[in-house]
């Protein structure tokens, strides 16, 4: 094939008891958890405003705060060790469910937590997330990277990395707690419930662009997908258990798709975790450079430029980022050209687009299954497969992210204005939960990235197939589709 594929030893496999659970079951019960305790707001109870959260900050001591002002009493560093305690109670019962040792697994997540969390509050400096000039100004900062405060999973990705090729000795220590495939999904199944909340309160733009919207499904996996296939197995002779995960990576919805297609194909652990890893890295870069391509040349254009965002950047704290940094470009430079947009459309339309792509994971997911339980990798003597067995390879956790959409969705709509209210307070606590473990996920992808074995083993020609397909082909055509879909239409002015 001229590239060999990428070796077993890529990535080390945790050695454990028999699990009991599986790591998508567990993950669906943590995350419906999570989003059954916030419904308790709608009834009188606040089950999760303890929770610690860090806002953007210049002075430390007032970065923490807690979820809800009910527990104000709390300061923020007893919230933070309430989270801790919270995190670390639930996380073990999962361990012991999955066959790790409770123990062990409790001293090293302490760790982890301290790091990654710690990754998080640096990541919400002024000087890395104030994203507008009214931000800066608020602030007393003269300049900021424009990260917004998921710049900490940055940070965190940065901090693993470090970890793993400056500290390996470290790093193999951390291992047992070291999960970010249970993380990523549990955070998954609460984004579910974020994106409808979200979609319901842009419900007028998200009914009239909803067509445009769909194109998004149909660019993104019946284009994009078999594109990057179809470079990575023929042009740099990748296998097909590397090259479906990485086509999903870099086409669909980043870290959530590779996971759920190296879930469906029965890839190693060490395949979607390392496509997960690139596609991070390059979402950066995406956020970074796309929002100034976007105010330079699409200022009159602007639901082109947030759409744009939502089909080329990669993972939904990303492409979300360089929605609102967009946004924030565009209507500064509108508003010099004495034009003034009303806040908010433009970063719904990236939130809608990347709301679509979202919901159909699970569908391609299940395509993917099919097609390789039948005609890729069937049983021996078993050419076809049984439904039962195409069910066997869906990834369950998918079933979670959609029945805690529909769910919110439903609640959002058919309820009146002051319990919708309520309804978003109560997903935004649960939001910070899946923060929480969308950092965990990024440190555990650095972790896992010792570069010195990764490059003797591929990472250079993965991340050469995600160069060629996401500069050379990905954007542009998510730029000509979001043309053809927005062009013309511009938000409402402020009046």
């Amino acid at each position: 094939m001229g590239v060999p594929p990428i070796s077993d030893a890529t990535l080390p496999i945790q050695a454990a008891e028999p699990a009991r659970l599986s790591e998508d079951a567990l993950a669906v019960a943590i995350g419906l958890g999570v989003f059954a305790l916030a419904l308790m707001s709608l009834f009188g109870a606040d089950a999760l405003g303890w929770v610690a959260t860090t806002t953007v900050w210049t002075d430390p001591t007032v970065a923490l705060t807690t979820a809800s002002k009910a527990y104000a009493d709390l300061d923020g560093l007893g919230a933070l060790v309430l989270t801790y305690l919270a995190l670390t109670a639930v996380l073990s019962a999962a361990a012991y469910a999955l066959g790790d040792d409770v123990r062990t697994f409790a001293i090293r997540f302490t760790v982890v937590f301290a790091i990654a969390y710690g990754a998080w509050f640096l990541g919400s400096w002024a000087y890395l997330a104030a994203v507008t000039p009214a931000d800066q100004a608020k602030f007393g900062v003269s300049w900021s990277l424009k990260l917004t405060n998921e710049g900490g999973y940055i940070v965190a990705l940065i901090a693993g990395l470090v970890i793993a090729n400056v500290f390996p000795t470290f790093a193999e220590w951390m291992k047992s707690a070291i999960r970010p495939e249970l993380y990523i999904k549990i955070a998954i199944v609460i984004l579910g419930a974020f994106i409808a909340v979200t979609m319901a309160g842009k419900l007028t733009l998200a009914s009239s662009l909803m067509l445009r919207g769909l194109a998004a499904i149909v660019e993104a996996y019946l284009i994009y997908w078999p594109v990057v296939y179809l470079i990575a197995r023929k042009g740099f002779g990748f296998s097909r258990e590397w090259s479906a995960p990485l086509a999903s990576g870099v086409s669909i919805c980043g870290v959530a798709a590779a996971i759920a297609t190296g879930g469906a194909i029965r890839a190693r652990p060490q395949v979607p975790v390392l496509v997960s890893s690139l596609v991070v890295v390059f979402a950066v870069v995406e956020v970074l450079i796309l929002p100034v391509i976007a105010q330079t040349f699409m200022s009159h254009e602007p639901l082109v430029a947030a759409a744009w965002m939502g089909l080329a950047v990669k993972t939904d704290g990303a492409a979300v980022a360089a929605g609102g940094i967009t946004q924030s470009l565009i209507q500064a430079k509108a508003a010099a050209e004495g034009i003034d947009y009303q806040p908010g459309w433009m970063l719904s339309v990236t939130a809608t687009v990347k709301v679509f792509i979202d919901v159909f994971i699970g569908v391609w997911a299940f395509i993917l299954a099919y097609i390789w339980t039948n005609h890729v990798n069937p049983r021996p003597g078993a050419p076809k497969a049984k439904l039962a067995e195409i069910w066997e390879r869906f990834p369950k956790f998918i079933l979670g992210f959609v029945a805690t959409f529909l769910i919110a969705l439903a609640l959002a709509l058919g309820t009146d204005a002051g319990t919708s209210g309520k309804l978003a307070t109560a997903i935004g606590e649960a939001n910070i939960w899946r923060v929480i473990f969308f950092v965990l996920t990024f440190f555990s992808i650095g972790v896992l990235s010792d570069f010195r074995r990764l490059w003797q083993d591929g990472l250079g020609k993965l991340a050469a197939v995600y160069l060629v397909s996401l500069f050379g082909f990905v954007i542009w055509v998510g730029f000509v589709i979001s043309w053809l879909f927005f062009a013309g239409i511009k938000p409402p002015l402020a009046s």
